[in-house]
């Protein structure tokens, strides 16, 4: 069937660019000030009105990455001239650096439990979404529906259980449980994000390649995942952003040894209500995921027109 395509006008498209950038605007504007507020002094972050101009300083990031301790002026001046650029800021407040801060512990947990259950539920997802889209699998609506229905119940609501589960398994502060439990709450989403992915796949594609004498994992290797790039790239990065950023399950489970970055960062304010260093590390916390999505930009875009073959 022929049609006609009507390219938009002169003010169409102007009034589209606006409205793009506008929204892009609105949007980047709170993450902009959060990394600027890392860069400025205690005082200039909680000035009124708030400065947009100011001198930048690193005070943020080394309080992030450090504990300190107040000295006596009589106590300072014997250990004499600070000998690097970041104890000359800490001297500034009567104080000296006795130790590294644990955010580094904790970026890590975050990374080591973010991307083990991001890998699990895809790995998995992908693996049931394809017998779910190619085998007669008994109860196939009823099963799927129950997958769905774990995601339908906010995870928060069975905490108490999954912390005494977890206790009696000595899972509680542990990578391998918070990998466990981010994966459980995951696997619904990857599963039907997944099998949409698969079902648009022709299967004229791997009957082909079992003619050719492949094998089903062959086939499914070597067909099914190549075209199934986009919704893999997509189902990973949902499931690392609910991981990365989920806190309810970190405060309730996690308290040293797997505590992640989001219920650490809040505690970083402390007394002083240091906003820089706050800022400084949810501006970190930002990068892998930015990093993630960004690498992974080029697989969320069709490589190949699904549905190519009609039967």
């Amino acid at each position: 069937m022929s049609y006609s395509v009507t390219d938009p006008s002169p003010r169409q498209k102007w009034t589209a660019g606006t409205l793009v950038v506008a929204y892009a605007l609105i949007t980047l504007l709170p993450l902009l000030w959060i990394i600027a507020t890392g860069f400025k002094s205690p005082s200039d972050a909680i000035a009124y009105p708030p400065k947009v101009i100011f001198e930048p300083t690193l005070e943020g990031y080394v309080n992030l990455f450090t504990t300190r301790t107040r000295m006596s002026p009589d106590a300072l001046s014997a250990l004499g001239e600070p000998a690097t650029w970041y104890d000359r800021i800490v001297r500034q407040y009567d104080m000296v650096i006795s130790g590294p801060s644990r955010y580094g512990e904790r970026f890590l947990n975050s990374v080591i439990i973010g991307f083990g259950s991001t890998f699990l539920s895809v790995f998995l997802g992908t693996l049931a979404a394809y017998a779910f889209s190619r085998f007669k699998v008994p109860l196939k609506d009823d099963l799927m529906f129950f997958i769905l229905s774990t995601r339908m119940m906010p995870p928060i609501a069975v905490a108490i259980p999954i912390f005494l589960m977890f206790r009696q398994l000595g899972l509680s502060d542990t990578h391998l449980g918070m990998i466990l439990l981010y994966t459980g709450v995951n696997l619904s989403l990857s599963v039907w994000l997944l099998k949409g992915f698969i079902d648009e796949i022709p299967v004229e594609y791997e009957e082909a390649a079992l003619i050719d004498g492949y094998t089903r994992f062959q086939a499914f290797t070597k067909v099914v995942l190549p075209q199934a790039a986009t919704g893999i790239a997509s189902t990973a990065i949902f499931c690392l952003i609910f991981s990365w950023n989920e806190y309810a399950f970190a405060v309730l489970l996690t308290s040293g040894t797997a505590q992640t970055a989001p219920p650490f960062i809040p505690t970083i304010i402390g007394v002083g209500k240091d906003w820089p260093a706050v800022a400084a590390g949810a501006t970190l916390f930002l990068v892998p995921v930015m990093v993630f999505t960004i690498l992974l930009r080029k697989h969320l875009l069709r490589g190949i027109t699904f549905g190519a073959v009609r039967k």
